[in-house]
């Protein structure tokens, strides 16, 4: 057997080529995808590895799976050739989560404290309530927005496992967008708006209600993500089946309880921005559900119980 694995490098776009590309280059027989990159980046003259995506010649998919050997990938072995792309400046994904987050937090800050002086322009025409001070229901919302944030923030740092390194950076602003526009913007400027259905002192059962409902739903997701974390070993990329709260029921259960608080949310402070915002992230989640669903089934076979819904029991 060869020590070496001799492969043919092509250029992914012809017309956007990488210019110092080598037309070939010499692996150890075990290297790994990202081992890969990482010769072809120096070869090629990019300090950042990451901004190397490799595809395979055959399908023109990429390789997404950072560990895995080379040698294993069919098609590149059969045509003894990877195609090659610049995928331009990344980002680490831990810190793209970081950011999206800070939205929000920033946000139902920002507009309390500005609180007096947005809501007398137009479109708010608050006139006649603009000395009311915020209710204790809204810095209960405060309270609750800070508090799923933060929590959000907490797992990126302490507890997320990603299989991926980067993303390419002209997207941190699509991906940041939903999170600070919507959460952000729309649901402070709705939630805090004096005269609003949120502008209460006096707390009814259904507050009661969405306060349970709330912490039954971030306490469940907080587990989720726990277990969700520790079937990947640390720096790793493999896959596990999921066997927690609510995995019986659905594929992805930390969706299903992130829905489940922020209905907590909704319950209190009647906001149509704040159902907006969750209405939104639902189509977004349906999408991930689905495709962790098909990635089970394709990587665990028979030994994966399949999934009827994968988000909500009985709805998607």
């Amino acid at each position: 057997m060869a020590a070496t694995l001799s492969l043919k490098l092509t250029n992914r776009v012809p017309k956007k080529p990488i210019k110092k590309l080598p037309a070939s280059i010499d692996l150890p027989r075990d290297a790994t995808v990202e081992e890969a990159k990482a010769l072809i980046a120096r070869a090629s003259g990019f300090s950042d590895f990451n901004r190397i995506g490799l595809f395979d010649p055959s399908t023109k998919q990429i390789l997404k799976n950072r560990r895995a050997l080379v040698r294993d990938e069919e098609g590149v072995v059969k045509a003894s050739e990877l195609v090659v792309k610049d995928l331009g400046p990344q980002i680490a994904w831990r810190t793209v989560f970081v950011i999206e987050y800070l939205g929000p937090i920033l946000f139902h800050a920002f507009i309390p404290l500005i609180r007096p002086y947005i809501y007398r322009i137009a479109p708010f025409d608050y006139k006649n309530e603009i000395a009311t001070p915020i209710t204790k229901v809204q810095w209960i919302l405060f309270a609750l927005f800070q508090i799923h944030f933060l929590k959000r923030e907490y797992e990126t740092v302490f507890v997320h496992k990603f299989s991926a390194n980067t993303m390419p950076a002209r997207n941190i602003f699509r991906n940041s967008a939903f999170y600070w526009l919507m959460a952000g913007l729309l649901c402070s400027l709705d939630v805090y708006a004096p005269g609003n259905l949120s502008a209460r002192d006096e707390l009814v059962p259904l507050d009661y209600l969405g306060l349970a409902i709330f912490a039954i739903g971030e306490t469940c997701n907080w587990i989720v993500h726990q277990h969700l974390a520790s079937l990947r070993k640390p720096g790793g990329t493999e896959k596990g089946i999921p066997n927690c709260i609510g995995s019986n029921l659905v594929t992805s259960p930390n969706y299903m309880f992130e829905v489940l608080a922020w209905v907590g949310v909704i319950l209190i402070s009647r906001s149509w921005a704040v159902t907006v915002f969750i209405c939104t992230g639902i189509i977004y989640m349906r999408s991930w559900s689905r495709g962790k669903e098909k990635a089970l089934r394709k990587e665990f076979g028979d030994r994966y119980k399949k999934k009827r819904y994968t988000m909500l029991p009985g709805l998607i």
